[in-house]
C-alpha cells in the first residue's frame, strides 16, 4: 500500500476488500473512506516526417535512461489529452505537430500508466532535444533501434504504426 493515512480525516489506512469481487483497497479505519489509487495517464506521439520516417528521442531521465522512445509524457490534471500530446511533442523534440489520428491505447497488467498514442505530422519547429533527452533523430522502420527501446508500449506502438503505414 502506498498511503498510510486517510486524506479526509487522517485516520490509519488498512487494506480491506470493500465488497465481493473488488480487489483489496486502502480503507480508513476511522471514517471508512475507500481510497482509490488511480492509474496515471500518459501520451505519446509518433511524429511523421518524409518517407515514413519518425522522430525518436533518447531518454536522459529514468526510467529508461539512454533508451529510445517517441516524444511523450504524463497528462496534467485538467489538461486535454490531445493538448498534452502536442505539448510533449514540442517540449521533447522542438517540433510543432498536427495530430492526425489515435493509434491505440496501451495498458499492461501490473503497470501503472495507461499510454494513449497518437500519430502526428511535423508541421513546424526545429528538431532538437530538450533537457530530458540525450538525443533526437529520424528513423525509418529498418533503422529503429528495436533492442534499445525504453518501454514495452514504445515497441508495441511502433510495430502497429509501421504495420498500418507500410508504403
Amino acid at each position: 500500500m502506498d498511503y498510510r493515512f486517510c486524506p479526509a480525516c487522517g485516520g490509519t489506512l488498512e487494506t480491506h476488500r470493500p465488497k465481493a469481487g473488488d480487489p483489496d483497497r486502502p480503507v480508513c479505519s476511522r471514517c471508512g473512506l475507500i481510497v482509490y489509487i488511480d492509474p496515471k495517464v500518459a501520451v505519446g506521439t509518433i511524429i511523421r516526417h518524409h518517407n515514413n520516417r519518425i522522430v525518436l528521442v533518447k531518454r536522459g531521465i529514468e526510467p529508461g535512461y539512454g533508451l529510445w522512445v517517441f516524444p511523450g509524457g504524463y497528462v496534467d490534471r485538467g489538461e486535454a489529452v490531445m493538448d498534452a500530446a502536442v505539448r510533449e511533442a514540442r517540449e521533447e523534440s522542438g517540433l510543432d505537430v498536427r495530430i492526425d489520428s489515435l493509434l491505440n491505447v496501451y495498458s499492461y497488467t501490473g503497470a501503472i500508466p495507461i499510454i494513449i498514442v497518437y500519430v502526428a505530422t511535423w508541421i513546424g519547429g526545429e528538431l532538437c532535444a530538450d533537457d530530458e533527452c540525450l538525443d533526437v533523430s529520424l528513423f525509418g522502420e529498418d533503422e529503429v533501434p528495436w533492442k534499445e527501446l525504453a518501454f514495452r508500449s514504445t515497441g508495441d506502438a511502433l510495430r502497429e504504426y509501421f504495420r498500418r503505414n507500410r508504403v
